[in-house]
């Protein structure tokens, strides 16, 4: 079963390549669903809507196969 992460941070242009200097890779989850990982994603969205270099998204993990 896929796991979902909404990952991101502030960065240190608008080619979103790299955090920020000071600055840390965001990481939260797992989320067991897409729609859950949706709501924090918007959640977090919307608290840095003013800050055009924050961007976050939706990562799936799926698990290795044995």
């Amino acid at each position: 079963m896929a796991e979902f992460w909404v990952v991101g941070g502030e960065y240190s242009d608008a080619a979103f390549d790299k955090i920020r200097v000071g600055g840390k890779l965001e990481s939260y989850g797992p989320f067991k669903d897409y729609e859950a990982a949706h709501k924090e994603w918007q959640g977090r969205t919307m608290q840095t809507i003013d800050n055009a270099l924050v961007r976050y998204r939706i990562v799936e993990e799926r698990p290795r196969a044995a």
